[in-house]
């Protein structure tokens, strides 16, 4: 399955739109933008090259909908003023040239902030793990996070319903609400990390309430058709080993309850970069086929499949309709032409996302390849 017969390259709809063909870029941390949060032309130029590459549909990394605690990294671009909304729109602009859909992914990072000295979460509960250690960063261990109250959770949906309706204005095809990896959707979601005896807390109904309140909230401030995603997952950032203890039973309840959202997609992320790992359960069902059989939604599939048998296969299993694809992507920015084409992509290779490599690097090798200069084919 290498070349363009593939169910790859089938068209597909979501919502109104329909995709030429199921392959899209998945959110990948990138801290490329302007120290406050403004996008930047080298970011233009990064989302250009995937759409001119082929890509379908592309997720933009998170993006930080209050300035209260929501921010994860240093240079993580926002989506909370005019000037930040300037920037996306010269990024969507020039994605659309290029027949691409692109989606702003909206994330809240709880209490797994980088960033911020004060976190905020469900409940009051130490995070396992420790910050990231790259230059910006803060280090160590996560601190305690605030338990938030109904007040804070007011100031929450209002920023994720203000961050929508701003990319809307900035021309994006939708958004993707970021309830995945454990950050603050997903912190909800979680039972050991959400132990309120509140309406938010207890049975799985009650930790998705406040992800359905906001999803609620931004579609009712959007034009309909706007494409409003869920992005979710069972492994953390922090936490990589984590799976559902219900197995299959807790991913029938969860989309037994998301079902009735209206959502474009559900996008099903696997941190630890192993579909199989990360998505089949022990008695042979799969997430990702059973949020279609339950919600007859697309779903995303994503986890090491720039293997193109396997992708392929995913979509005749049923177990998907589309793939997202990551670290084959910055590899590759024309990963869909390369694979239409029969050609080999170049791999991936960890020194690809190194500190060392600097953003004017990564740029000057992307010109290159918009320029049509195929020596040049990887950038971070």
């Amino acid at each position: 399955m290498t070349t363009k017969n593939n169910s790859l390259f089938d068209e597909i709809a979501v919502q109104s739109h329909i995709l030429r063909n199921r392959l899209i870029v998945a959110p990948m941390t990138r801290k490329s933008a302007t120290a406050e949060g403004i996008p930047t032309a080298e970011m233009v130029n990064y989302y250009t090259g995937f759409a001119k590459g082929g890509f379908a549909m592309i997720i933009t990394e998170g993006t930080y909908t209050d300035d209260l605690y929501s921010k994860s990294d240093p240079n993580q671009p926002g989506i909370i003023n005019e000037i930040q909304r300037e920037g996306w729109e010269r990024v969507v602009a020039s994605v659309h040239k290029y027949d691409s859909l692109i989606i702003s992914q909206l994330m809240h990072a709880g209490a797994l902030g980088q960033y911020c000295g004060l976190t905020v979460a469900p409940s009051a509960i130490q995070p396992v793990g420790f910050r990231s250690t790259e230059p910006g960063g803060l280090t160590g261990p996560f601190p305690l996070p605030k338990e938030m109250t109904e007040a804070d959770m007011a100031d929450v949906k209002m920023g994720f319903v203000n961050a929508a309706v701003t990319a809307q204005k900035a021309g994006f095809d939708g958004v993707e609400l970021h309830a995945a990896n454990g950050y603050l959707f997903d912190e909800f979601l979680t039972a050991h990390t959400n132990v309120r005896n509140d309406r938010y807390g207890g049975n799985i109904l009650n930790r998705l309430r406040f992800l359905i309140e906001v999803f609620d909230a931004i579609k009712s401030a959007v034009r309909p058709g706007f494409i409003i995603g869920i992005r979710l997952s069972e492994s953390k950032v922090n936490d990589l080993a984590y799976r559902w203890p219900e197995g299959s039973a807790m991913a029938t309840g969860v989309f037994n309850i998301l079902k009735d959202t209206g959502a474009g997609y559900f996008h099903l992320a696997a941190e630890g970069g192993n579909w199989a790992r990360e998505s089949l359960y022990a008695d042979g069902q799969s997430s990702g086929g059973i949020a279609r059989r339950v919600t007859g939604l697309p779903v995303i599939a994503n986890g090491g499949l720039h293997n193109v048998n396997l992708a392929g296969s995913l979509i005749a299993d049923g177990h998907a309709d589309l793939i997202s694809i990551g670290r084959a992507a910055i590899a590759n920015p024309d990963w869909p032409n390369i694979i239409a084409a029969g050609q080999q992509p170049v791999p991936f290779q960890k020194e690809f996302i190194k500190p060392s490599l600097t953003l004017q690097h990564t740029m000057n090798a992307l010109k290159k390849y918009l320029q049509n200069d195929s020596t040049h084919k990887f950038y971070v």
